[in-house]
């Protein structure tokens, strides 16, 4: 099966390979606090640096998923305020979820539309600590504006800055050094399976969490900032997925190249759907995903194209939330070989 489901999504198709190689070497049964390992973890921060373009002095630490992140931040940073800008289910669900475990007085919420910018600037007497946003919403395919975080800084410049870069991270190319804390699950564009996330936090935000350290959680910041001082985790982490995300990230381009691919993929693809006659959910160009396409029809065609695409052994990804009848949905991640985008085209075009 070819799959553009947005996350889990297609693996790099080296991943049979080096998961054999895994098992040749013992990575599969390593222990974590092992000099294997530890040279594992090493090489791999200063990788996934060199690769994504992240600030030598930021630290890339390993989470079960981005879910899970959002406990991390809630429980790192207590004390703080956050304020969250979102537009669709998962911006608001990390929302909820602040709420959950801070209090609904510690949360504000400022949600906007699908075709519009956050409004940045209606919450700057808001005092909020925390600046929660999403770079691309996966469940209605729009990723902020360009210029959005330089903006966010300009007007809340002692915020800490937390972005969800799920469906971003690894497939385009991102600000790294706007933002405090950036967090991703693995299984969209980095192409690995689920099961693993990654969150990078700058060195002000390693600070605040060291600082605000409750030994009462395992999964704490500042627990996780002192065991990735010595390449280590607090807990058994997923030690086949931290050595998958090196050996692809070592065969991978650098992220500008690795984006300018998927912003051409992006492009081609919406030449393409408009000569089908086929509808973007999102009509305004500059918050238009680049790495996830949502398309709109009736609820009959939605369902005739992705059984018919099923049926030819392609996986395209359902809608979500209230366009879940009336909208199909399409990765553009980069382990998604061209051959498998041609072999969708050619289908489409038979409709």
């Amino acid at each position: 099966m070819i799959s553009f489901y947005p996350g889990p999504s297609a693996v790099y198709p080296e991943i049979p390979l080096y998961v054999q190689q895994a098992y040749d070497e013992g990575i599969l049964s390593m222990n974590h606090r092992s000099p294997e390992f530890i040279a594992i973890s090493k090489e791999l921060q200063k990788v996934i640096k060199e690769k994504l373009e992240i600030p030598p002095d930021y630290m890339v630490m390993y989470c079960s998923s981005a879910t899970e992140c959002w406990e991390n931040i809630a429980q790192s940073f207590r004390s703080k305020k956050s304020l969250h800008f979102y537009n669709g289910a998962f911006g608001e669900k990390w929302a909820n979820y602040q709420k959950l475990l801070l209090g609904n007085e510690n949360v504000i919420e400022a949600p906007f539309g699908i075709e519009e910018a956050p409004a940045l600037e209606k919450f700057t007497n808001a005092q909020a600590d925390l600046l929660c946003l999403t770079q691309c919403e996966t469940s209605n395919a729009t990723q902020l504006p360009e210029g959005t975080l330089k903006k966010v800084r300009s007007l809340y410049p002692e915020a800490l800055v937390a972005i969800d870069a799920t469906s971003a991270l690894a497939g385009v190319q991102l600000p790294i050094a706007l933002g405090d804390i950036w967090y991703a699950s693995v299984q969209k564009c980095f192409g690995l399976p689920a099961g693993m996330a990654v969150i990078i936090l700058s060195p002000k935000a390693q600070q605040l969490a060291l600082a605000n350290f409750e030994a009462t959680h395992y999964n704490h910041l500042g627990s996780m900032i002192r065991q990735m001082e010595a390449f280590q985790t607090p807990y058994t982490p997923n030690v086949l997925n931290i050595y998958l995300l090196l050996r692809t990230l070592q065969a991978a381009p650098p992220i500008g190249i690795t984006s300018q691919r998927i912003r051409a993929q992006w492009q081609n693809w919406k030449t393409f759907l408009a000569q089908k006659g086929l509808t973007l959910l999102i009509k305004n160009e500059a918050v238009q995903s680049e790495t996830v396409l949502a398309i709109q029809a009736s609820p009959q065609k939605v369902t005739e194209i992705k059984q018919k695409a099923k049926a030819q052994g392609i996986l395209l990804g359902n809608g979500y939330g209230k366009w879940k009848d009336d909208c199909f949905r399409i990765a553009n991640f980069p382990a998604i070989p061209p051959e498998h985008i041609q072999k969708l085209i050619t289908f489409l075009e038979q409709l």
